[in-house]
């Protein structure tokens, strides 16, 4: 951490030098910045680090109190102390586990990377847990004991998950909704596809995992089938009831092609041929001539109004 902060400190004073010789009006902020992420990275690479530290010593012991347990001992007493000491032992670390994830159940409302990190902590244990279980010096009664933490953890470990991609996926939409381009709205969804796709390889089975991707699907079909829509309504709005027709079934096409449920495509494929149904007689019956330049509609358009007004 120390040669993190100079390593920051000299790259601030850098960027800060050469953007101000290069005539920046504020070096400060960038240089900032890029010190800032240096200390993150250095904070984030510790983190692991000493995680790693803590799942390596919580084996040893635990490897330690199973070899215990197997050592010749003279007294007939001494053996049913050391397997005491050895389920001990597991129940601490379980403990110990639980407290870190009642922690991150009470972060993960504000920051659902809190639970994504509380199932790599669940990970990390049954892992640890599943080679104390296969070593040849682990005592019977020890295995029991983690075999029920086992069970306990796994449970935990699918609700952080959960919990997770839920919390990533809701902000992954809302992020999504409130882009202006298609192009960022389609690409801000795929985030959250990407993130609930990553969880269904773990538990493809999971009904609330298909039932997200599926919304999600819906989302990025809308978004599609909306902008062609919303082109067909502007030639609309022109007068150009063919090229509004075209766009229509532009619409039609892209929603026949896409990853959405069926009731949400035959809804919106209805709604998209009503519309196609009223242009169609509109063309028909030649409300408005899609030749006449803008002005000559307008023109038209008013003096049928007024016509109309005096008849009345």
């Amino acid at each position: 951490m120390s040669a993190a902060v100079v390593l920051s400190l000299l790259l601030f004073f850098g960027l800060w030098w050469l953007l101000a010789v290069s005539g920046d009006t504020e070096p400060l902020l960038p240089a900032g910045l890029a010190a800032s992420v240096v200390l993150l990275m250095a904070v984030a690479a510790r983190e692991v680090v000493m995680r790693r530290a803590w799942a390596r010593y919580t084996h040893e012991l635990e490897m330690r109190m199973g070899s215990e347990s197997l050592q010749p001992v003279p007294a007939g007493l001494q053996r049913p102390a050391t397997r005491k000491a050895s389920v001990s032992a597991t129940a601490t670390s379980l403990r110990a586990l639980q407290q870190r994830l009642a922690q991150a159940e009470e972060a993960g409302a504000q920051q659902p990377a809190a639970h994504l990190e509380a199932f790599r902590l669940c990970e990390q244990y049954l892992a640890s847990t599943e080679e104390t279980i296969r070593a040849s010096g682990t005592a019977a009664d020890v295995r029991v004991a983690l075999r029920a933490g086992q069970e306990r953890v796994r449970g935990l470990q699918k609700h952080h998950l959960l919990s997770w991609v839920r919390g990533e996926a809701q902000q992954l939409t809302h992020e999504a909704q409130r882009r202006v381009s298609v192009s960022d709205k389609i690409e801000t969804a795929m985030r959250a596809l990407d993130v609930i796709n990553e969880a269904l390889r773990i538990y493809p089975a999971e009904p609330e995992l298909r039932d997200s991707a599926l919304a999600v699907h819906n989302f990025i079909a809308s978004v599609k089938v909306a902008h062609w829509v919303e082109l067909a309504e502007r030639a609309a709005f022109r007068g150009r009831y063919t090229r509004a027709v075209a766009r229509y079934r532009d619409a039609l096409f892209y929603l026949s092609r896409a990853e959405m449920s069926d009731d949400a495509r035959a809804e919106a494929a209805d709604r998209i041929n009503r519309e196609i149904e009223m242009l169609r007689a509109r063309l028909a019956m030649g409300d408005l001539e899609e030749e006449l330049p803008p002005r000559r509609r307008a023109k038209k358009g008013k003096d049928a109004l007024t016509t109309e007004q005096d008849n009345s």
